[in-house]
């Protein structure tokens, strides 16, 4: 037994235990599931060559120890991982003459639902197949877990928390503070772990059953029927299909044509016995049970010629290789670029310009690097920062991964959370600059200050040919642009991003001082003279505009601006010199800040707090025990739905 093969399963069981904790307790993928798969599978082999397992081998145990504040939850059976092949030949054989029952593989947050009584008792998450999280209260307002059954005995069901592409989308939309979600997984486990239950009910959690484990004296034998039956007690149940050894291909090709316009993510398919007590009665390895069987698509591959390595500048001050090569056709699509992660990996792939690569699309989705060829190593690592020109750095981690930095505080790039608070709705309104075309634009020079926004046409010719750009995307994009530049002094104000300065604040100084060369010379007697804005407020305004890089960015910016006169304030409406918190959904108007800018408009306040200042919180739930709801009753501030508050705005 050589000593070297013991040291790789070491590494192997140290790299797979680090994948498997950033992805069970935060929702961040530190390799791709292809990786993650590859390291497995040479572990497992060389655990058969050398007959020895080592003490925790990841082969021996399915996820990873929970680490939050939620109460843990030991599961009364072990929630083990189904084994996986990529040979719809294997599912064949597998299946045999049996018949067989095949679904989406859903890619979000299993959870465990015990009801009692026709209620629901506990929702516990999968944790690390042992022991898991308590989440019932957050499981109250996910979509497809019904409140009461008519089925009165204790049951238990698993199934999928997921997020839908669109709610991903939505959420991560209004996220504004420079944390936005890598996918939907991660936003679903980030949002059915919170604490505060309100977030799971806005972020609309939805759940699929996929396996009735127990139903007190219900005695229903095939596992298609029994989920059926789940369906008929008020769950959301994944879809799925009944397959024999003869259908199961072309069933596997129907799901495959279906991905393209699937809602929901997945992440390949699952073939089970419909046949439950015969599949159960095959019982289960250490870590797999034999009932069922985990199916991936095998990835299509092509191989193609390096041309380039960009080193995307991100906001950490990170350098980020992406590999440039000769396009290829993937999937139905076509690609010509792949995230290659950090500076270990590149070293890993020796990486050089010219080299021969294998691309793959992990999950037929995001292109990536599966090897290199020709291994030339040549590839140079830029000594200076492309956004800024400062010299680079090389990092090492505890984990001993190496990453090419920018030290320079003033990079551009750092400044991505300054340009995404400019362009967004209250802001610019710059339409359809989302935050991963600035980072785009600022990694490749393009925008290093606001008005280089509307210099954009300077380098269509460089825009139009990258990665999820062509001329559609950038003509829309500079549509927007351009519609933009007509806009309201108090928005121009807002876009600066000058400390406590929100949009309400940036209305009241616009309204006191209505012209550009005005609001730059304030001083904070003046301002502090606006009814509203305090001395911290002041000194936060006056400190901005008393720096030259500041002022000289603003004067830059309104060259390039036509600034209209602001809609008159009407402060003799019925609301004129009140003060509202809103909380909760909407209805009539479209959204919460279509409902504050309308409180503004009509010389109202809109705050974010209840406090003995409030003189309404409206909220169209009443009987919420939010937070807001209970410091209003406490306080006595009336709560009021919109539509009475439409009445009394007379609207």
């Amino acid at each position: 037994m050589a000593n070297n093969d013991i040291n790789r399963m070491k590494e192997l069981n140290e790299l797979l235990a680090k994948a498997a904790d950033a992805y069970y307790n935060t929702g961040v993928e530190v390799m791709s599931d292809k990786q993650y798969d590859q390291l497995y599978d040479e572990l497992e082999a060389l655990e058969k060559k050398t007959g020895v397992i080592l003490s925790g081998s990841r082969t021996q145990q399915v996820g990873y120890e929970v680490s939050s504040g939620l109460q843990k939850i030991r599961h009364t059976t072990k929630m083990l991982s189904l084994d996986k092949t990529k040979s719809v030949e294997e599912l064949k054989s597998w299946l045999g003459e049996h018949k067989g029952f095949l679904s989406w593989k859903l890619d979000g947050l299993t959870l465990v639902l015990t009801y009692s009584g026709g209620e629901l008792e506990q929702a516990v998450t999968r944790g690390n197949g042992e022991i898991g999280e308590d989440i019932t209260q957050n499981a109250r307002h996910i979509k497809g877990i019904p409140a009461r059954i008519p089925f009165t005995g204790r049951l238990v069901v698993r199934g999928e928390s997921l997020m839908k592409y669109k709610d991903f989308e939505r959420v991560n939309a209004e996220i504004d503070d420079g944390s936005k979600y890598k996918n939907p997984r991660n936003l679903c486990v980030g949002t059915v772990r919170n604490l505060d239950s309100r977030v799971t009910a806005e972020r609309n959690i939805n759940f699929f059953a996929f396996n009735l484990v127990s139903a007190e004296g219900y005695d229903e034998n095939s596992f298609s029927r029994r989920l059926d039956w789940l369906e008929e007690q008020g769950f959301q149940r994944v879809y799925g299909v009944e397959v024999t050894a003869d259908t199961v291909e072309s069933s596997v090709a129907d799901f495959e044509r279906a991905i393209v316009e699937n809602e929901f993510p997945s992440d390949g398919l699952v073939l089970m016995y419909d046949d439950v007590a015969y599949g159960l009665s095959l019982g289960e390895t250490s870590h797999a049970p034999r009932n069922g069987i985990a199916f991936k698509w095998r990835d299509e591959t092509a191989d193609t010629t390096l041309r380039e390595v960009e080193w995307s500048a991100s906001r950490t001050g990170l350098l980020n290789p992406v590999a440039i090569f000769d396009s290829v056709e993937l999937e139905g699509t076509t690609v010509s670029r792949a995230s290659v992660h950090n500076l270990s990996i590149v070293k890993q792939l020796r990486l050089g310009i010219g080299d021969t690569l294998t691309i793959f699309k992990a999950n037929m989705i995001i292109p990536q690097v599966l090897e290199n060829k020709t291994a030339s190593g040549n590839l140079e690592i830029p000594k200076v920062c492309p956004v800024c020109g400062e010299h680079t750095e090389i990092r090492t981690s505890d984990d001993d991964v190496e990453t090419l930095v920018c030290p320079n505080k003033e990079c551009a790039a750092k400044n991505i959370g300054k340009f995404e608070h400019f362009v967004q709705r209250d802001a610019m309104n710059i339409v359809g600059m989302s935050t991963a075309t600035i980072e785009t634009l600022v990694s490749e020079g393009f925008i290093t200050q606001f008005c280089d926004f509307y210099h954009l046409d300077d380098h269509k010719f460089k825009i139009v040919v990258l990665e999820g750009f062509g001329e559609k995307s950038y003509q829309k994009l500079a549509d927007a642009v351009e519609a933009s530049r007509n806009t309201e002094l108090s928005r121009v104000l807002y876009s600066l991003g000058i400390p406590n300065i929100g949009r309400q604040a940036s209305r009241l100084i616009c309204a006191q001082y209505p012209t550009a060369e005005e609001l730059e010379k304030l001083t904070v007697s003046e301002l502090t003279a606006i009814d509203g804005i305090g001395e911290v407020l002041a000194n936060d305004y006056v400190k901005f505009f008393s720096d030259e890089k500041n002022l000289n960015e603003y004067h830059a910016l309104l060259e390039e601006l036509h600034i209209e006169e602001a809609a008159a304030v009407n402060s003799e409406s019925a609301i004129a010199g009140k003060t509202f918190v809103i909380t909760g959904s909407v209805h009539i108007w479209k959204n919460r800040n279509e409902l504050k800018a309308f409180i503004e408009q009509n010389g109202g306040k809109a705050t974010n707090s209840v406090t003995s200042k409030t003189d309404y919180l409206i909220n169209n739930d009443n009987t919420s025990n939010s937070t807001k709801n209970k410091t209003a009753k406490e306080l006595g501030v009336p709560i009021i739905t919109e539509e009475e508050f439409q009445k009394m705005a007379g609207n």
